[in-house]
């Protein structure tokens, strides 16, 4: 199962301070966690593009799981202090953190679940003009279609950005290695929609409701800093 509600937290670092120097502050956390058998659970995902940050997900089955584990961590004393000295220290490496919540859209997705021996994970984010949800919607269904044609084998769970922002897609396509990025790009040319157009991006925005889009790569970070995720880092 691929979680139905999934939180995004990305960590911006200050210049000089990724790598080793961030992965130590970030132990912190997951010691305090693991020491308190706290059963919240997060993946850190390192970028491999644009600035450097490591992005956290957690996933969960409704809202109420997420209180529920708020409530877990607020009312350990211990742990909650162990948390606010680790998060004074990571401030130290930080220049900038931001947060959103999404929630998953099956039937925008094409045979999401589970990929074993993921190690990286493809992030394609789409902006949609207001107004024209339902437009990009039936697009990607069109498109979805398609890779069902012509690559029947292909792959990527859809999520709706609920907050944090607004009109806002994410695809994301969980990885084994770099050479599927490759096999990934040399697929898209045999997706042909029933009208012969072509795919999500160049066809949203050809219809002008597309406002803007933002890939990343990043490599799943296997380090201390990570707690047990079970399926959160799939699609």
């Amino acid at each position: 199962m691929t979680p139905k509600i999934l939180t995004i937290q990305r960590e911006f670092t200050k210049p000089g301070k990724e790598g080793e120097a961030h992965e130590k502050t970030e132990g912190a956390f997951s010691k305090a966690m693991a020491d308190a058998k706290a059963t919240d659970h997060y993946v850190a995902m390192s970028s491999l593009s644009g600035r450097p940050r490591v992005l956290f997900l957690s996933g969960y089955a409704s809202f109420a799981d997420i209180e529920a584990e708020r409530k877990k961590v607020n009312s350990n004393a211990t742990l909650s202090a162990e948390l606010d000295r680790a998060n004074e220290a990571d401030g130290e490496v930080l220049a900038e953190t931001d947060s959103s919540v999404w929630r998953k859209r099956e039937e925008l997705s094409l045979n999401p679940g589970y990929r074993v021996g993921t190690r990286y994970e493809e992030f394609i984010q789409f902006v949609i003009r207001p107004g024209h949800n339902a437009e990009w919607e039936e697009l990607v269904k069109m498109v979805i279609a398609g890779y069902k044609k012509g690559v029947p084998e292909g792959y990527w769970g859809m999520y709706e950005e609920l907050y944090g922002g607004g009109n806002t897609y994410l695809v994301i396509i969980p990885l084994k290695s770099s050479e599927q990025i490759d096999a990934n790009l040399a697929s898209r040319s045999k997706v042909r929609r029933g009208d012969g157009a072509g795919g999500i991006e160049e066809d949203g925005r050809a219809g002008g409701f597309v406002r803007g889009v933002e890939g990343d790569t990043a490599l799943q970070d296997c380090t201390e800093d990570e707690l047990p995720a079970g399926g959160v880092c799939a699609s």
